[in-house]
């Protein structure tokens, strides 16, 4: 009875894991081909970025836009030189900064 309650629940975990890990190596590769596939194919262009810290290492964090499509990236790049797609989008806007005004409040 163990046995098959183990390998039932072995069985499920497998199955809830597997759809990230899959996703994950469909959207990752080395960094020139990411970049030369979002400026060739979806005129995007690297808008900010940053190091974050994950799991111990730093990693670079980018978005790139188009302002004639209005599409964005979020990509991750490791260490080791690969990129991964974190998330894409349409309808991508800036903010615009408020002005601080000197002088009296109002």
């Amino acid at each position: 009875m163990f046995k098959r309650l183990f390998g039932i629940a072995l069985a499920f975990g497998m199955a809830a894991t597997a759809p990230p890990v899959f996703a994950q190596q469909n959207t990752c590769a080395q960094r020139d081909h990411v970049i030369a596939k979002l400026q060739d194919s979806y005129s995007e262009q690297l808008a900010f970025g940053g190091l974050q810290k994950s799991r111990g290492s730093q990693s670079v964090m980018e978005v790139w836009t188009s302002e004639e499509t209005g599409s964005f990236t979020v990509l991750v790049t490791h260490a080791n030189g690969i990129s991964c797609i974190v998330s894409v989008g349409t309808d991508f806007f800036e903010a615009i900064p408020k002005i601080k005004v000197d002088g009296t409040p109002s």
